[in-house]
């Protein structure tokens, strides 16, 4: 869902970035926890997060599974697709892969037409995090597995960064600190070489604000950046997570901040960081005054691949596959023991540039 707020710029950016991922994540703790205790006693026990207590039966037959998954025609999706299915055809188990695009509303239809067909084990990616209730309720109503991929999903709240962890769903994917930190502390060494100063440098952070991994990940970005290289002027910019998203929103700030030399810029994905470098672009930054770090590397694989100057100095790369085929293992896994999930599963991902040749990078 594009978001909506004007974009907010610190010009002295404090010691722990104001962005709305950890500060709701540590104030907002104590809350949670005591609405979670008051739930648990009208019924929420047996617990929200894990798809209900039926859901902790082992399964000796025959195992169906279905993954609802956001923007399956992007890169990162479908090579986690991919990966998926590969993993339960190693297994021996069915899997249904439904692409739900950018509509909320069909993560509970979609969820619900899986129950109604026997799918004994849910893997959810959705596209806005709002549904997380429901489809906590759906899935323990109906006595079935739910594990989350990629995005966190909350039982009790909407809003995963005001969530317990307790009352987080299950959840495979990448940790969003580790991947944020890696990512500014990429932009601070090209930073470094670069020989810029904070007085002649903007820094841009585009992340869709709802999206809890997306604040983990640029506010890990921030804080590692301002730690290893000073602080330049940082400012957010709140997108849809779309390259068109981020390039109309860079676009703005970017008219509206003449006589800045010198841009960084990170995000929440590829897309992000990929949108405004094209603003800057088009706005007349040479590639020079760029250093663009993405998250993903399959946009920033194919500017490589062009062999023409690009801002996009690195990225780090997400391997889908890995993430796909990990959510299948823990889904079976869960099913054939009966043991609870972990409450989370995490790979690790890759810093390349344009002399890295990773998977996914031709």
């Amino acid at each position: 869902m594009p978001a909506t707020h004007p974009p907010r710029v610190h010009p002295r950016p404090p010691s722990r970035p104001l962005l709305p991922s950890r500060r709701p994540r540590v104030r907002l703790r104590t809350t949670a926890l005591a609405l979670s205790a008051a739930l648990a006693l009208a019924g929420c026990l047996t617990g929200c997060s894990g798809g209900g207590s039926g859901a902790d039966a082992k399964v000796t037959g025959p195992i169906s599974l279905t993954y609802l998954q956001k923007q399956g025609d992007q890169q990162y999706f479908k090579d986690e697709a991919a990966g998926a299915k590969a993993r339960a055809a190693q297994l021996g188990v069915t899997l249904k892969m439904v692409d739900l695009g950018t509509d909320a509303d069909r993560t509970v239809a979609e969820e619900r037409a899986a129950i109604a067909a026997k799918s004994q084990g849910l893997i959810v990616v959705a596209p806005d995090p709002t549904v997380g209730p429901q489809v906590v309720q759906i899935a323990k109503d109906a006595k079935v597995a739910l594990l989350s991929s990629d995005d966190e999903l909350c039982g009790l709240s909407t809003d995963p960064v005001a969530c317990a962890h307790q009352d987080l769903v299950p959840r495979v994917g990448f940790s969003g600190d580790q991947l944020g930190s890696a990512v500014g502390q990429r932009a601070a060494q090209e930073y470094r070489q670069a020989g810029w100063t904070p007085a002649d440098t903007r820094i841009l952070s585009a992340w869709q604000p709802d999206v809890s991994v997306c604040a983990d990940r640029v506010n890990a970005a921030a804080e590692a950046f301002f730690t290893a290289a000073g602080r330049p002027p940082l400012t957010d910019l709140p997108t849809d997570n779309t390259t068109t998203g981020a390039q109309r929103q860079a676009a703005r700030i970017i008219a509206a901040t003449p006589g800045v030399k010198h841009w960084l810029v990170w995000g929440c994905n590829d897309e992000n960081v990929q949108g405004a470098i094209t603003a800057l672009q088009q706005a007349g930054v040479g590639t020079g005054d760029v250093i663009g770090i993405g998250l993903g590397a399959y946009l920033a694989c194919q500017d490589w691949g062009t062999g023409q100057p690009t801002g996009m100095r690195a990225a780090l790369y997400l391997n889908g596959s890995d993430v796909g085929a990990l959510a299948v293992q823990t889904m079976v896994d869960k099913l054939r023991t009966g043991k609870a999930f972990p409450a989370e599963s995490l790979t690790q991902a890759t810093m390349v540039d344009a002399g890295s040749k990773p998977g996914g990078c031709a």
